[in-house]
């Protein structure tokens, strides 16, 4: 199953902004369990605007920042400049055609994309990418659409209607999700050569306002502002109107969980 190379053209400013960072807690979790040299190579692939890249950067002394969409990655180049990383590189490319050297990083990470990528092909090429011993990690969070509560409910269904409205539906291909039921993430790492270490869980209460779920929205593949076009704020009215209902002191509380599952590449005996 393949996704459009340019879903996320024109996102980077409301992805930097509106995405939720990943908790203090699980970079601590992931750094002890990775256990880097302090020396080594970092790769963050499908990297968005660094939301892994960044909080990393400190434990090694070369960042690269890969991702397919130019907008993300002029987005990491601005933010390395402005707090003087300059180990932290951008590199523009779909993680399947990187050019990368055999056992050149200590640690690979990919947040909330491996199942927008070729799982097998990637999975096979960061094995190799590797250093023996080095790890690679999966990084989740859920999506404040996705939970229980009822405006969470409620935006699932305005959403529903709006990509229904917009002709959006197909952005995303149906049943992409299937694929990963199949064949989970664990067994594609296993094949690949990987040892899989295990998932980790964090969660975090979070209480959005109406427009930063807005602007969060803006930041996804589904709806982003080249899909709202001339409707955007016709949208950001049906937004308000729905779950204004639902806030408290002008918030909506949700608890976001957030994961990352570890694979190693062993190391010789």
């Amino acid at each position: 199953m393949r996704f459009d190379p340019d879903l996320y053209q024109g996102t980077a400013g409301y992805y930097e902004q509106f995405r939720l960072p990943y908790p203090d807690a699980m970079i601590a979790d992931l750094t002890r369990r990775a256990a880097p040299s302090g020396r080594g190579r970092l790769l963050d692939l499908a990297c968005g605007t660094g939301q892994l890249a960044f909080p990393l950067r400190d434990r090694f002394t070369d960042v690269w920042a890969v991702d397919a969409e130019p907008g993300m990655t002029e987005v990491v180049r601005a933010k390395a400049d402005s707090v003087g990383a300059d180990h932290v590189r951008t590199v523009t490319s779909r993680a399947e055609d990187l050019d990368a050297e055999p056992g050149g990083f200590e640690l690979i990470v990919i947040g909330n994309a491996f199942h927008r990528l070729n799982r097998s092909l990637v999975a096979q090429r960061a094995y190799t990418w590797l250093k023996p011993g080095g790890c690679l990690a999966l990084c989740w969070s859920t999506s404040p659409w996705a939970g229980p509560r009822d405006w969470q409910q409620a935006l699932d269904r305005l959403l529903r209607s709006w990509q229904n409205t917009l002709g959006a539906s197909s952005r995303v291909p149906p049943g992409w999700d299937q694929a990963r039921q199949q064949d989970p993430d664990h067994e594609v790492l296993s094949r690949a050569g990987f040892d899989v270490a295990g998932r980790r869980e964090f969660s975090v209460e979070y209480h959005w306002t109406i427009p930063g779920l807005a602007g969060h929205i803006r930041s996804t593949s589904f709806l982003p502002p080249s899909v709202l076009a001339d409707h955007a704020s016709e949208f950001d009215a049906d937004l308000i109107a729905e779950l204004g209902r639902h806030t408290a002191n002008d918030r909506l509380a949700e608890t976001v969980d957030f994961a990352y599952e570890l694979a190693r590449r062993s190391a010789p005996a």
